[in-house]
Protein backbone atom coordinates (compact mmCIF):
# COMPACT_ATOMS: atom_id res chain seq x y z
CA UNK A 1 0.00 0.00 0.00
CA UNK A 2 1.61 3.46 -0.91
CA UNK A 3 -0.39 6.75 0.32
CA UNK A 4 0.97 10.07 0.04
CA UNK A 5 -0.56 13.51 2.32
CA UNK A 6 0.68 16.46 0.09
CA UNK A 7 0.41 20.11 1.24
CA UNK A 8 0.47 22.15 -1.15
CA UNK A 9 1.45 25.86 -0.80
CA UNK A 10 -2.07 26.99 -1.02
CA UNK A 11 -2.38 25.10 2.39
CA UNK A 12 -4.61 22.50 1.35
CA UNK A 13 -3.88 18.87 1.88
CA UNK A 14 -4.31 16.45 -1.15
CA UNK A 15 -4.03 12.49 -1.13
CA UNK A 16 -1.61 10.88 -3.61
CA UNK A 17 -2.03 7.36 -4.84
CA UNK A 18 0.00 7.05 -7.87
CA UNK A 19 3.86 7.48 -7.98
CA UNK A 20 2.95 9.87 -10.77
CA UNK A 21 1.47 12.24 -8.63
CA UNK A 22 4.21 11.26 -5.54
CA UNK A 23 7.17 12.23 -7.75
CA UNK A 24 5.76 15.35 -9.47
CA UNK A 25 4.68 16.83 -5.95
CA UNK A 26 8.17 15.57 -4.93
CA UNK A 27 10.24 17.28 -7.48
CA UNK A 28 8.41 20.55 -7.20
CA UNK A 29 10.62 20.89 -3.93
CA UNK A 30 7.31 22.97 -2.67
CA UNK A 31 5.06 21.99 -0.45
CA UNK A 32 5.54 19.60 2.34
CA UNK A 33 5.15 15.52 1.66
CA UNK A 34 4.66 12.63 3.65
CA UNK A 35 4.83 9.04 2.04
CA UNK A 36 3.70 6.31 3.79
CA UNK A 37 4.83 2.73 2.41
CA UNK A 38 3.23 -0.70 3.60
CA UNK A 39 3.20 -4.20 3.42
CA UNK A 40 5.51 -3.39 0.60
CA UNK A 41 7.41 -5.94 -1.56
CA UNK A 42 11.54 -5.34 -2.33
CA UNK A 43 10.72 -4.91 -5.51
CA UNK A 44 8.35 -1.64 -4.97
CA UNK A 45 9.73 -0.62 -2.16
CA UNK A 46 13.29 -0.28 -3.82
CA UNK A 47 11.85 1.47 -6.84
CA UNK A 48 10.22 4.38 -4.28
CA UNK A 49 13.57 4.46 -1.91
CA UNK A 50 16.41 4.19 -4.70
CA UNK A 51 14.85 5.72 -8.08
CA UNK A 52 12.50 8.15 -6.66
CA UNK A 53 14.53 9.41 -3.65
CA UNK A 54 17.84 8.13 -4.29
CA UNK A 55 18.62 7.33 -0.80
CA UNK A 56 21.77 5.45 0.72
CA UNK A 57 21.87 1.88 -0.33
CA UNK A 58 22.89 1.31 3.15
CA UNK A 59 19.49 2.87 4.00
CA UNK A 60 17.78 1.03 1.78
CA UNK A 61 19.07 -1.98 2.84
CA UNK A 62 18.32 -1.68 6.52
CA UNK A 63 14.62 -0.92 5.57
CA UNK A 64 14.25 -4.18 2.85
CA UNK A 65 15.99 -6.86 5.99
CA UNK A 66 13.54 -9.02 7.34
CA UNK A 67 15.84 -9.22 10.71
CA UNK A 68 15.80 -7.50 13.57
CA UNK A 69 17.34 -3.79 13.79
CA UNK A 70 17.73 -2.16 16.73
CA UNK A 71 16.50 1.50 16.92
CA UNK A 72 18.59 4.28 15.53
CA UNK A 73 19.18 7.61 13.89
CA UNK A 74 21.48 7.95 10.95
CA UNK A 75 22.26 11.24 9.49
CA UNK A 76 23.25 11.39 5.68
CA UNK A 77 23.17 15.52 5.43
CA UNK A 78 20.26 15.99 3.36
CA UNK A 79 18.16 13.57 5.06
CA UNK A 80 17.88 11.43 8.73
CA UNK A 81 17.45 7.91 8.16
CA UNK A 82 15.53 6.55 12.12
CA UNK A 83 14.45 3.08 13.12
CA UNK A 84 11.95 2.94 15.93
CA UNK A 85 10.06 0.12 16.74
CA UNK A 86 6.03 -0.01 17.43
CA UNK A 87 3.92 -2.63 18.74
CA UNK A 88 1.60 -4.51 17.26
CA UNK A 89 -1.91 -5.34 17.72
CA UNK A 90 -1.91 -7.59 21.61
CA UNK A 91 -5.71 -8.59 21.17
CA UNK A 92 -5.17 -12.12 19.49
CA UNK A 93 -1.65 -12.75 20.62
CA UNK A 94 -0.19 -13.83 23.94
CA UNK A 95 3.19 -12.36 23.09
CA UNK A 96 4.74 -9.59 22.42
CA UNK A 97 5.18 -8.52 18.43
CA UNK A 98 6.80 -5.64 17.28
CA UNK A 99 7.22 -4.34 13.98
CA UNK A 100 9.95 -2.28 12.53
CA UNK A 101 9.08 1.54 11.03
CA UNK A 102 11.63 3.01 8.78
CA UNK A 103 11.63 6.92 8.95
CA UNK A 104 13.49 8.87 6.09
CA UNK A 105 13.64 12.79 7.08
CA UNK A 106 14.25 15.28 4.61
CA UNK A 107 13.84 18.98 4.05
CA UNK A 108 10.29 19.10 2.29
CA UNK A 109 9.42 15.03 3.04
CA UNK A 110 8.66 12.41 5.21
CA UNK A 111 8.79 8.82 3.96
CA UNK A 112 7.57 6.09 5.99
CA UNK A 113 8.01 2.19 5.57
CA UNK A 114 6.77 -0.31 7.29
CA UNK A 115 5.78 -4.12 6.55
CA UNK A 116 2.22 -4.08 8.30
CA UNK A 117 -0.49 -2.68 6.53
CA UNK A 118 -2.57 -1.50 9.66
CA UNK A 119 -0.24 0.05 12.50
CA UNK A 120 -2.47 2.05 14.71
CA UNK A 121 -0.18 4.11 15.62
CA UNK A 122 0.07 5.50 11.83
CA UNK A 123 -3.09 5.07 11.66
CA UNK A 124 -4.06 7.55 14.10
CA UNK A 125 -1.86 10.26 12.74
CA UNK A 126 -2.40 9.80 8.93
CA UNK A 127 -6.48 10.81 10.33
CA UNK A 128 -5.36 13.39 12.62
CA UNK A 129 -3.66 14.90 9.40
CA UNK A 130 -6.40 14.28 7.11
CA UNK A 131 -8.37 16.07 9.26
CA UNK A 132 -6.61 18.95 10.47
CA UNK A 133 -3.56 20.20 8.21
CA UNK A 134 -2.05 21.85 10.72
CA UNK A 135 0.00 18.69 11.97
CA UNK A 136 1.55 19.18 8.96
CA UNK A 137 1.97 22.73 8.50
CA UNK A 138 4.27 23.05 12.01
CA UNK A 139 6.65 21.08 10.04
CA UNK A 140 7.78 17.58 9.26
CA UNK A 141 10.07 17.47 12.05
CA UNK A 142 6.96 18.17 14.29
CA UNK A 143 4.73 15.03 12.29
CA UNK A 144 8.05 12.98 13.00
CA UNK A 145 7.57 13.92 16.68
CA UNK A 146 4.37 12.91 16.39
CA UNK A 147 4.33 9.75 14.81
CA UNK A 148 6.95 8.65 17.60
CA UNK A 149 4.86 10.08 19.83
CA UNK A 150 1.54 8.02 18.97
CA UNK A 151 4.23 4.54 18.95
CA UNK A 152 5.66 5.48 22.70
CA UNK A 153 1.99 5.60 23.99
CA UNK A 154 0.98 2.33 22.97
CA UNK A 155 4.08 0.82 25.53
CA UNK A 156 2.18 1.90 28.58
CA UNK A 157 -1.14 0.55 28.14
CA UNK A 158 0.98 -2.47 27.19
CA UNK A 159 2.97 -2.38 30.84
CA UNK A 160 -0.78 -1.74 33.07
CA UNK A 161 -2.09 -5.17 31.40
CA UNK A 162 1.11 -6.55 32.40
CA UNK A 163 1.01 -5.19 35.85
CA UNK A 164 -3.13 -6.50 36.09
CA UNK A 165 -2.28 -9.81 34.81
CA UNK A 166 0.08 -10.56 36.83
CA UNK A 167 -2.01 -9.41 40.06
CA UNK A 168 -3.91 -11.60 38.97
CA UNK A 169 -1.86 -14.36 38.13
CA UNK A 170 -0.49 -14.03 41.89
CA UNK A 171 -4.22 -14.44 43.32
CA UNK A 172 -4.65 -17.89 41.60
CA UNK A 173 -1.18 -19.01 42.21
CA UNK A 174 -1.78 -19.03 45.71
CA UNK A 175 -5.27 -20.53 45.72
CA UNK A 176 -4.07 -23.49 43.11
CA UNK A 177 -0.68 -23.02 41.42
CA UNK A 178 -0.64 -24.73 38.14
CA UNK A 179 1.51 -25.24 35.23
CA UNK A 180 0.06 -23.01 32.75
CA UNK A 181 1.10 -19.87 35.04
CA UNK A 182 4.33 -20.56 35.62
CA UNK A 183 4.19 -20.77 31.67
CA UNK A 184 2.35 -17.35 31.11
CA UNK A 185 4.92 -15.82 34.05
CA UNK A 186 7.56 -16.89 31.62
CA UNK A 187 5.59 -15.35 28.72
CA UNK A 188 5.24 -12.31 30.70
CA UNK A 189 9.12 -11.90 31.38
CA UNK A 190 9.47 -12.66 27.97
CA UNK A 191 7.71 -9.30 26.92
CA UNK A 192 9.25 -7.46 29.49
CA UNK A 193 12.56 -8.23 28.23
CA UNK A 194 11.65 -7.62 24.52
CA UNK A 195 9.89 -4.44 25.29
CA UNK A 196 13.48 -3.32 27.25
CA UNK A 197 15.34 -4.43 24.34
CA UNK A 198 13.57 -1.83 22.13
CA UNK A 199 13.21 0.95 24.32
CA UNK A 200 16.74 1.16 25.38
CA UNK A 201 18.02 2.05 22.82
CA UNK A 202 15.31 4.04 20.95
CA UNK A 203 15.44 6.48 24.55
CA UNK A 204 19.09 7.51 22.76
CA UNK A 205 17.43 8.03 19.80
CA UNK A 206 15.12 10.15 21.40
CA UNK A 207 18.09 11.90 23.50
CA UNK A 208 19.71 12.70 20.29
CA UNK A 209 16.72 14.09 18.26
CA UNK A 210 16.08 16.41 21.13
CA UNK A 211 19.86 17.90 21.61
CA UNK A 212 20.26 19.97 18.24
CA UNK A 213 21.89 17.49 16.96
CA UNK A 214 20.52 17.92 13.53
CA UNK A 215 19.88 20.75 11.04
CA UNK A 216 16.79 19.16 10.30
CA UNK A 217 15.27 19.15 13.35
CA UNK A 218 14.37 22.87 14.19
CA UNK A 219 14.99 24.49 17.50
CA UNK A 220 11.14 24.93 18.45
CA UNK A 221 10.14 21.18 17.83
CA UNK A 222 13.50 19.62 20.20
CA UNK A 223 11.28 20.09 23.25
CA UNK A 224 8.63 17.86 21.72
CA UNK A 225 10.91 15.10 21.37
CA UNK A 226 12.44 15.63 24.75
CA UNK A 227 9.15 14.93 25.79
CA UNK A 228 9.32 11.52 24.26
CA UNK A 229 12.71 10.80 25.54
CA UNK A 230 11.63 11.45 29.33
CA UNK A 231 8.05 9.18 28.59
CA UNK A 232 10.80 6.62 27.50
CA UNK A 233 13.18 7.17 30.44
CA UNK A 234 9.83 6.32 33.12
CA UNK A 235 8.71 3.40 30.95
CA UNK A 236 12.06 2.26 31.43
CA UNK A 237 11.78 2.89 35.40
CA UNK A 238 8.31 1.03 34.85
CA UNK A 239 9.81 -2.23 33.11
CA UNK A 240 12.37 -1.90 35.60
CA UNK A 241 9.57 -2.44 38.46
CA UNK A 242 7.31 -4.62 36.45
CA UNK A 243 9.86 -7.22 35.66
CA UNK A 244 10.34 -7.08 39.74
CA UNK A 245 6.77 -7.81 40.04
CA UNK A 246 6.84 -10.25 37.17
CA UNK A 247 9.98 -12.00 38.80
CA UNK A 248 8.26 -12.21 42.64
CA UNK A 249 5.30 -13.95 40.95
CA UNK A 250 7.59 -16.48 39.61
CA UNK A 251 8.98 -16.86 43.57
CA UNK A 252 5.40 -17.12 45.05
CA UNK A 253 4.51 -19.67 42.05
CA UNK A 254 7.71 -21.94 43.48
CA UNK A 255 7.38 -21.27 47.07
CA UNK A 256 3.74 -22.33 46.77
CA UNK A 257 4.44 -25.28 44.91
CA UNK A 258 7.40 -26.18 46.93
CA UNK A 259 5.14 -25.89 50.31
CA UNK A 260 2.39 -27.96 48.56
CA UNK A 261 5.00 -30.79 47.49
CA UNK A 262 6.03 -30.32 51.34
CA UNK A 263 2.19 -30.99 52.25
CA UNK A 264 2.23 -34.01 50.20
CA UNK A 265 5.27 -35.47 51.19
CA UNK A 266 4.21 -35.48 54.72
CA UNK A 267 1.05 -36.97 54.40
CA UNK A 268 3.04 -40.18 52.50
CA UNK A 269 5.46 -39.69 55.14
CA UNK A 270 2.79 -40.13 57.97
CA UNK A 271 1.30 -42.72 55.93
CA UNK A 272 4.50 -44.38 55.76
CA UNK A 273 6.04 -44.37 58.49
CA UNK A 274 2.80 -45.79 60.53
CA UNK A 275 2.56 -48.87 57.93
CA UNK A 276 5.89 -49.69 59.45
CA UNK A 277 5.62 -51.15 62.37
CA UNK A 278 2.63 -52.89 61.01
CA UNK A 279 4.67 -54.10 58.00
CA UNK A 280 7.03 -55.55 61.00
CA UNK A 281 3.94 -57.27 63.16
CA UNK A 282 2.41 -59.18 60.42
CA UNK A 283 5.65 -59.88 59.16
CA UNK A 284 6.87 -61.69 62.26
CA UNK A 285 3.32 -63.64 61.99
CA UNK A 286 3.92 -64.71 58.30
CA UNK A 287 7.32 -66.44 58.84
CA UNK A 288 6.99 -70.48 58.38
CA UNK A 289 8.19 -71.72 61.77
CA UNK A 290 6.55 -74.28 63.27
CA UNK A 291 6.63 -73.55 66.99
CA UNK A 292 5.59 -70.04 67.70
CA UNK A 293 3.31 -69.53 71.28
CA UNK A 294 0.51 -67.47 69.49
CA UNK A 295 0.25 -69.62 66.27
CA UNK A 296 -2.52 -71.54 67.04
CA UNK A 297 -4.10 -69.24 70.14
CA UNK A 298 -8.04 -69.02 69.74
CA UNK A 299 -7.44 -65.32 69.69
CA UNK A 300 -3.92 -64.48 68.09
CA UNK A 301 -5.74 -62.84 64.68
CA UNK A 302 -7.96 -60.57 67.40
CA UNK A 303 -5.10 -59.88 69.48
CA UNK A 304 -3.06 -58.35 66.42
CA UNK A 305 -5.47 -56.38 65.26
CA UNK A 306 -5.93 -54.97 68.56
CA UNK A 307 -1.90 -54.51 68.72
CA UNK A 308 -2.20 -52.83 65.63
CA UNK A 309 -4.89 -50.12 66.24
CA UNK A 310 -2.99 -49.69 69.22
CA UNK A 311 0.27 -49.12 67.27
CA UNK A 312 -1.77 -46.71 65.00
CA UNK A 313 -3.85 -44.18 67.98
CA UNK A 314 -0.63 -44.26 69.60
CA UNK A 315 1.68 -42.66 66.79
CA UNK A 316 -1.32 -40.72 65.39
CA UNK A 317 -1.66 -39.02 69.35
CA UNK A 318 2.33 -38.57 68.97
CA UNK A 319 2.34 -36.94 65.65
CA UNK A 320 -0.23 -34.37 66.75
CA UNK A 321 1.27 -33.89 70.21
CA UNK A 322 4.81 -32.66 68.16
CA UNK A 323 2.27 -30.80 65.62
CA UNK A 324 3.08 -32.64 62.64
CA UNK A 325 -0.30 -33.43 61.65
Amino acid sequence: MIEALYLSEAGTVQLLTTLEDIRAAHLTAQGKLWLHIANYSPEEAHTILHDLFNFHPLAIEDTLSTGYQPPKVDDFDSYLFIIVHAILNLEHSKTLETTEINCFLGQNYLVTACSETDLPALAQVRERTKRDCRLIERGLDFLLHAILDAIVDEYLPLLDQIDEEVDSLEDSIILNPKPQNLRRILELKHTILTLRRITSPQREVMLRLSRNEFTLIEERTLIYFRDIYDHLVRLNDLTENVRDVVTGAMDTYLSVSSNKLNEVMKALTIVSTIFLPLTLITSLYGMNFDVMPELHWRYGYLMVWVIMLAVISGMLWFFRRKRWL
